[in-house]
C-alpha cells in the first residue's frame, strides 16, 4: 500500500480524494447497470444512445477528469473515428463527444466491471484468435454504418503511454473503405496540470486497481481530444493506406505538432 500512495499526488488529501470519487464512480457505475437491466429494453435505439453519452459524461466528471475538445469531430451520419489507445476510459471519452460503437478486443469482455460498461456501451467485441474474426466485425461495423452510426476503432491494438504510435492494424479500415465511410482520426492526449501524464495510461503489467489509483487520486486531470481531418474513401484506396494517414495524423498530434 505505501509503494501506491507514495505514486499518488504525494499530499495527504489524496487517500480522501481517492475514497470519495471511488464510491460516487461506483454508484454511478450500479446506476449504469441497473439502466441496463430495467429501462433499456423500453427504449428504442436513439434514446439508449443518448443514455450512454450522458452517462459517460458522467463518469468522466466523476472520475475528475476535464474533456477538451479540439477540432471538428463529425457529428452525424456514419463515420470511423480511429484513435490511439491509452486508456480504459477512452471508450467513455469519446462516448462523451458522441455515442460510439468501438470495436475491442474479447479479452476486455471479462474485465471486472469495466467489461460490463463496454459492453453495454455497445462495444463490438473481436476475438482475435478466431480466424473469421476480422470478418466478424466488419460485418458488424457495416451494421453499424448502414444506421448512421459512428463506430470506433483502436488500431494499434494494445494502450500505449500516449507519447507515440505503435503501428497501425490496417485490416478493420476494410469495412469503411468498401462502403464509403470516411474515416476521422483522433488524438488522445492524458494530462495533468496541462503536462502529458504517462502514470495515467493503463499499460504493461500494471492491475486496474492501481490504475484506478492513479486516475481517482489526481487532481487537475483532463484528456485533449484532437479531431482531425477526415479521410474519405476514395476510389482506388486501400486500407492500408487510410491506415498510413490515420496513423501519420495521430502520430504527429500526439507528439505535439500541428492539428
Amino acid at each position: 500500500m505505501g509503494a501506491i500512495a507514495h505514486s499518488g499526488e504525494g499530499k495527504p488529501l489524496a487517500p480522501f480524494l481517492f475514497l470519495l470519487r471511488f464510491v460516487c464512480v461506483s454508484v454511478w457505475i450500479l446506476l449504469g447497470l441497473l439502466t441496463e437491466l430495467a429501462v433499456f429494453p423500453a427504449l428504442g435505439r436513439a434514446r439508449r444512445r443518448r443514455v450512454v453519452g450522458a452517462w459517460s459524461r458522467g463518469l468522466m466528471r466523476l472520475c475528475g477528469v476535464r474533456l477538451r475538445c479540439l477540432g471538428e469531430p463529425v457529428m452525424s451520419g456514419a463515420v470511423l473515428w480511429v484513435a490511439n489507445h491509452v486508456s480504459w476510459v477512452d471508450i467513455f471519452v469519446l462516448n462523451s463527444v458522441r455515442t460510439t460503437s468501438f470495436v475491442a478486443k474479447s479479452d476486455i469482455r471479462r474485465w471486472p466491471v469495466i467489461g460490463l460498461l463496454v459492453a453495454w456501451a455497445g462495444t463490438l467485441f473481436i476475438d482475435r484468435h478466431h480466424r473469421h474474426a476480422v470478418r466478424d466485425a466488419g460485418r458488424q461495423m457495416l451494421a453499424c454504418f448502414d444506421e448512421g452510426d459512428a463506430v470506433g476503432l483502436f488500431p494499434e491494438g494494445t494502450t500505449t503511454d500516449g507519447a507515440d504510435v505503435l503501428p497501425f492494424h490496417a485490416g478493420l479500415f476494410d469495412a469503411a473503405v468498401k462502403s464509403g465511410v470516411p474515416t476521422q482520426p483522433v488524438a488522445l492526449r492524458f494530462l495533468k496540470r496541462g503536462r502529458r501524464a504517462p502514470e495515467l495510461a493503463f499499460v504493461g503489467e500494471q492491475t486496474l486497481v492501481a490504475n484506478l489509483w492513479f486516475l481517482l487520486s489526481a487532481r487537475d486531470v483532463s484528456v485533449e481530444c484532437r479531431f482531425l481531418t477526415p479521410i474519405p474513401s476514395a476510389e482506388g484506396q486501400t486500407r492500408a493506406d487510410v491506415a498510413r494517414r490515420a496513423q501519420a495524423a495521430i502520430g504527429e498530434a500526439v507528439r505535439g505538432g500541428p492539428a
